[in-house]
């Protein structure tokens, strides 16, 4: 059987790493790597997933290039976290996936310019059903639904691929260590780099990258909250969108769609100037398509919002449209699932801890 370099450097590199034992203090994975004494693959892959890439170690080796061992431990991981979601991932991935991404995104917008006429399509609308005078609800719920469920399909494959490598049966873990994992998941306490925060690129440590990272989240979730509540008023008070100002869908989605805006450009702005040492570079171009699209999610959408009432409110709705179903079908294949194979890797972490402890 070939030798998968990239899988023999990681465990290179965390063989090193367990004589050492410098990092231990920084993350979970440095103690996850010392309770084993060898790395078969699949234990490679869930220490590659439990790295949060917080890159202090990087700084802190004594071993780093030029020296003769050249450790660059969150290069490697990051490179084995591609390795591994490709060899996870269900069906196969997706060549190309920038490419996909233009592709969906622009495929709504050039049906729409096809099919609505123009006097409907760059006529103003207004009152309850103005964005289905321009497109359906049937055809904007199924252009949504079908790429999503299948998206979330294909991860769950993969995330129970990669629980089931771990030997371990869910039913077997506590609801206790499922709290703590859930716990770091939401804290992101493996992104605070032992309590000094994250390195920046330039050597300085701060808690920015974990703070940007929340506000993500936070915009994710009021997006979400936004999406259950208008579906609640459409089908639950048979009062379809758009809804005014100051009612609860708007208001939430406003508040996730500034909050995907800041996250994003703040962590965009974090990598620009960064030393570009511990950086995989194809890790970084799966980066920066994921903030991409998340900007252009939220910009389309606070567009779409606040030129409703005008003639622009079908080309808007439509290219809005187009970013949503070019994130979904990314999902499975793109920077996004690290996300849930993470918090499997946290899971399983927080086990080892409470059997560690006992």
């Amino acid at each position: 059987m070939a030798i998968d370099p990239v899988r023999a450097e990681a465990r290179r590199l965390l063989t090193l790493c367990n004589v050492c034992k410098y990092c231990n203090g920084y993350c979970e994975l440095f103690r996850a790597a010392e309770r084993r004494r060898d790395f078969a693959d699949a234990e490679l892959d869930y220490l590659a997933h439990l790295c949060h890439n917080c890159r202090n170690c990087w700084q802190a080796c004594q071993y780093a290039p030029p020296h003769p061992f050249a450790v660059n431990l969150p290069r490697a991981l990051a490179e084995l976290r591609l390795r591994s979601q490709r060899d996870l991932a269900w069906p196969r991935p997706l060549p190309g996936l920038g490419l996909v991404v233009l592709a969906a995104t622009l495929l709504p917008l050039l049906l729409t310019l096809a099919l609505v006429p123009p006097e409907l399509l760059f006529a103003s609308h207004f009152g309850p059903g103005a964005f289905y005078r321009v497109i359906p609800w049937g055809v904007m719920s199924l252009a949504a639904a079908l790429p999503l469920g299948w998206s979330l399909l294909a991860l769950a494959q993969g995330v129970a691929r990669l629980w089931r490598d771990g030997g371990v049966r869910l039913r077997d873990v506590p609801a206790r260590v499922a709290l703590a994992a859930l716990a770091d998941a939401v804290s992101l306490r493996n992104l605070s780099g032992g309590g000094a925060g994250c390195d920046e690129g330039d050597g300085t440590l701060s808690q920015r990258r974990r703070r940007l990272h929340h506000l993500l989240a936070g915009g994710m979730a009021a997006c979400f909250a936004a999406t259950v509540v208008a579906t609640f008023y459409h089908h639950g008070l048979d009062w379809p969108a758009p809804y005014p100002w100051h009612s609860a869908p708007v208001l939430l989605g406003t508040l996730g769609g500034f909050g995907l805006m800041a996250g994003a450009l703040g962590l965009l702005a974090l990598r620009h100037g960064a030393d570009p040492g511990p950086v995989a570079p194809a890790a970084a171009a799966a980066d920066r398509l994921l903030l991409a699209q998340i900007l252009a999610v939220a910009a389309s959408g606070l567009a779409l919002l606040l030129l409703r009432d005008g003639p622009a409110m079908g080309i808007l709705l439509a290219l809005h449209l187009g970013t949503v179903l070019g994130l979904f079908v990314a999902l499975p294949h793109g920077k996004f699932a690290h996300a849930p194979y993470r918090a499997v890797a946290l899971l399983r972490a927080a086990l080892e801890r409470s059997d560690h402890a006992s």
